[in-house]
């Protein structure tokens, strides 16, 4: 489709405008670290899929504060660990087989896309077994109270370690393939 703009024809793809705004080459892009960094944000917000502000509202006033963090992380706690036991195994086997092409995508065939998603996906299957664990550990011990958010408060600082450690990673990589390739795939 051409379109005339003061005289001049000027010709419009909207699939190529379209891969310009969404390109493919992760670590030059912007878009890709702003979905890294609300990416680590959402995580280590939510432990165990509570809000954090919940944990400290609860230690900070107690009472029907308390009571509603104890219902969430038991309802929460249940979910995960019933997931776990009916299909733990599949979802196991899926991961470690769409990580594994992801991997031998990007690091042995050298799709920049596929290396970006190894480097967001690999830390967060990390924080999915950490909260695995953590969600057994608060069932077994059937914390309540100080012990269930002090437990909250290591998952959480565990998260944000991953995170820290993955972002870290994560931009050193990028700046290798920025240096190395170019941000204008030059």
């Amino acid at each position: 489709m051409k379109l005339k703009i003061l005289g001049k024809s000027i010709s419009l793809d909207w699939y190529q405008t379209l891969f310009e705004l969404i390109d493919m080459r992760s670590f030059s892009n912007l878009w890709f670290w702003i979905v890294l960094a609300v990416v680590w944000s959402t995580t280590s917000h939510y432990c165990l899929g509570v809000p954090f502000d919940m944990v400290l509202r609860a230690k900070r006033h107690g009472g029907q504060y308390e009571s509603d963090l104890e219902d969430m992380v038991r309802i929460n706690t249940n979910r995960l660990l019933f997931i776990a036991q009916m299909s733990g195994l599949w979802i196991l086997g899926f991961a470690c087989f769409f990580m594994t092409i992801l991997v031998l995508l990007g690091f042995i065939y050298g799709n920049e896309f596929a290396q970006a998603l190894v480097l967001l996906g690999f830390p967060l299957c990390l924080v999915g077994a950490l909260s695995l664990s953590t969600a057994r550990l608060i069932q077994q011990e059937d914390s309540r109270g100080e012990r269930l958010r002090r437990r909250l408060m290591r998952h959480r600082l565990y998260t944000q370690i991953i995170g820290m450690i993955s972002i870290f990673v994560t931009a050193l990589w990028g700046m290798y393939q920025n240096m190395n390739i170019g941000p204008f795939g030059s």
